[in-house]
């Protein structure tokens, strides 16, 4: 029989962590974060990351895993999440699985096989190639090397190209098989308008939790080019630092690229097979709606 998992996914900025927190308080689960930011110690404000007494007891696998200067790659979560998976089922607990990189939800779900781990030697190479060359060049590399299949990746998403070209150069095959789990997945939407609003006074929020003093120290620490200073909430941040861009400008640009992105991710969760759909705009009704078919489910 396989483990039996729930996933929670949708874009950013509507409502998942708090839902996935009464999900596993009501079926006795734990939440592995499927996150791609919050597996990053130190970038906390940005990328909207539960803090301790925010978690209700609930314990939280996949955040504050790595640190800012090493690779983190769906690879890498899908190995995280398939540890955690059986440590929470050995309890005899449910494993919950919250977050927005839906990718990281759909390698895990639809088994995909991700080439294996980094080619160290190769990436390096091909890391000095995008900073000489530049992120056009590295994905019209990445078009000739994959033809047609390159149009499933996002070209603009240097992490992802990258990650793509070492797997096609090291002669390493992508694919899926039958999952491993018996899944349950919901994606909580919003009407798209009081979705951007939601996004918007997020991120004013993050400004007034202290985003721009997590920016500047952070810099300090690490300089700008680890992976995680790739993410919105963190990129904006990089002419404002050096004075090419007022304040206002960065927040607008943050708010903008957010709501882009919460787009994106809608587009992508639709790619994923058996997903349902819940309205988020009532929390305590969209608890109710996954509550009473995660019964259901468990039961069959």
């Amino acid at each position: 029989m396989k483990t039996k998992i729930v996933a929670l996914i949708g874009p950013t900025g509507v409502g998942k962590s708090k839902i996935g927190i009464e999900i596993a308080k009501k079926f006795d689960g734990e939440i592995i974060s499927a996150d791609s930011i919050a597996v990053y110690k130190g970038f906390d404000i940005g990328s909207a990351k539960l803090l301790p007494q925010q978690m209700e007891g609930v314990k939280h696998y996949g955040i504050d895993i790595v640190l800012p200067t090493e690779q983190f790659s769906t690879f890498d979560f899908v190995a995280m999440a398939k540890k955690a998976i059986e440590q929470i089922s050995q309890k005899g607990k449910l494993p919950i699985i919250v977050g927005g990189t839906a990718l990281y939800v759909k390698a895990l779900v639809e088994n995909y096989n991700l080439g294996g781990q980094f080619n160290q030697e190769l990436r390096a190479k091909l890391g000095e190639e995008l900073k000489a060359k530049g992120l056009d060049f590295m994905a019209q590399k990445l078009k000739q090397t994959l033809g047609e299949k390159s149009e499933k990746i996002d070209l603009k998403n240097p992490v992802r190209v990258l990650r793509a070209l070492e797997i096609a150069l090291s002669g390493h095959s992508k694919g899926k098989s039958e999952s491993e789990y018996d899944c349950k997945i919901f994606a909580l939407t919003r009407e798209r308008e009081k979705l951007y609003q939601a996004i918007n006074k997020r991120v004013e929020q993050m400004f007034e939790s202290g985003l721009e003093n997590e920016v500047k120290s952070l810099l300090k620490q690490y300089g700008q080019d680890v992976q995680p200073f790739k993410a919105i909430g963190y990129k904006e941040f990089l002419p404002y630092i050096k004075g090419e861009q007022s304040k206002e400008e960065t927040v607008n640009l943050i708010k903008q690229h957010s709501r882009n992105y919460a787009k994106r991710q809608l587009t992508f969760i639709k790619s994923i097979s058996n997903v349902r759909f819940v309205d988020g705009e009532n929390t305590k009704a969209a608890e109710q709606q996954i509550f009473k078919e995660i019964e259901k489910w468990i039961n069959l």
